[in-house]
């Protein structure tokens, strides 16, 4: 054999090795949909999500795409979920959208923001106002101005070829993306009627407009324990929800271990931008809490122990993780009358997946659950040199197809 054989041999030997590591990592990435499948797949009108993923989901039907190949150099669940925190306010021509903000005032003299996107429709616009309105709803201690919202905020307005423009609306938590704190009451996990009363406002203001939920992480929670608290009397038709926690005790026990991505990044991340929204408007929460009070809670450095001072007190659970269990949207899973679209992955450092029913999305047939092998919290980043978010094109798929299911 020559030299230039031997090199020759070993460049082959390798390039085999490399296509046959590469092939078996694309192949577990495979994502996994989870729904019942009592009904035929041919009918292509039905609601039910089955039968939407299976007609008008490519992205999550077909063997070819059905795919979350996660970014090289993201390859864990912790390094998916710190690049996306990372991302907070990084504009690129994926998520470069501008606002326009609405202030809503509600019955106890609380204040939510809503930020508009491409803005507010116009009352002398009639075709604008039937177009479909998205409601969005954030994380803890996340808001309009995140990058995953923002990008799935232009993804969802401009890119559904069958139904047209639509409108985008987030709803900020109160006293989040510079929202005055007009009321001691904060936002948490457990209170829906903020949401509730944003839907029901859109609907009055827009009554010929579609209206479609997204939520995220603890918004996500929010939103599935709100559509099962509502059941068919919900104004929304659709909804997605991208990394709900669903069982919140198991996310929040998680989420209180002691760990360098708990300690270094997401407690203080969480607890800094709550700290910083209760001394923006001290004079508002000293209403309700002693100067002792209030100087005990801005000492706090976990949010399990923000909720025992807070949360707790504020709507009588015996401690954080009584909150915690009375919460979790899980219980309220098979009370969802409305397409529903869940996203979760198995190494979501934040919201184990062990916390997900997934039983319950086998046996109600407005429910689907994708299960992505990798991706960590609200990250699921795909693609080598520009990293970009799996998870737009199925969500656009799914809530697209019922828009257009219910236009004809």
């Amino acid at each position: 054999m020559s030299g230039l054989e031997i090199p020759l041999s070993f460049a082959l030997i390798a390039g085999a090795g490399l296509y046959y590591a590469t092939t078996k990592h694309v192949e577990g990435c495979k994502i996994k949909v989870i729904y019942t499948e009592e009904e035929e797949e041919d009918n292509k009108q039905s609601l039910n999500a089955g039968s939407i993923i299976r007609n008008h989901c490519p992205s999550l039907s077909d063997p070819a795409q059905a795919y979350m190949v996660p970014t090289p150099y993201l390859c864990s669940g912790m390094l998916q979920t710190v690049y996306g925190t990372t991302l907070a306010k990084k504009h690129d021509s994926t998520s470069n959208v501008k606002y326009e903000r609405e202030a809503r005032t509600m019955s106890d003299g609380g204040t939510i923001s809503m930020d508009w996107y491409p803005s507010r429709p116009s009352d002398q616009d009639d075709a604008i106002k039937q177009r479909p309105i998205f409601v969005f709803l954030p994380g803890l201690g996340g808001s309009s101005h995140e990058y995953h919202i923002r990008s799935t905020a232009k993804k969802l307005s401009s890119s559904l070829e069958s139904v047209g423009p639509c409108t985008v609306v987030v709803m900020n938590h109160r006293g989040s993306a510079r929202t005055p704190l007009t009321s001691p009451r904060l936002y948490n996990a457990y209170d829906t009627t903020d949401y509730a009363d944003i839907v029901q406002y859109v609907s009055e203001c827009f009554p010929e407009a579609p209206l479609v939920g997204v939520g995220f992480s603890l918004g996500a929670n929010l939103l599935t324990k709100y559509l099962g608290e509502q059941g068919p009397k919900t104004p929304l038709i659709a909804a997605a929800a991208i990394c709900c926690p669903f069982d919140t005790e198991i996310a929040g026990r998680e989420m209180d271990k002691p760990g360098f991505l708990n300690d270094r990044v997401f407690q203080p991340n969480l607890m800094a931008t709550l700290k910083r929204a209760l001394k923006r408007n001290i004079d508002v929460f000293k209403k309700k809490y002693s100067d002792s009070e209030f100087d005990a809670i801005m000492r706090v450095k976990r949010m399990s122990h923000f909720d025992n001072l807070v949360t707790c007190k504020e709507y009588g659970h015996a401690d954080c993780w009584d909150y915690y269990r009375a919460s979790s949207s899980t219980t309220y899973v098979d009370n969802i009358t409305i397409p529903f679209l869940a996203i979760n992955t198995e190494d979501d450092p934040v919201t184990p997946f062990r916390g997900v029913p997934v039983k319950k999305f086998q046996n109600n047939p407005n429910l689907a659950l994708v299960q992505v092998k990798h991706g960590g919290h609200l990250g699921l980043f795909t693609g080598l040199l520009r990293p970009s978010i799996w998870y737009l094109q199925p969500v656009a798929e799914f809530l697209g197809a019922v828009l257009s299911i219910k236009k004809e």
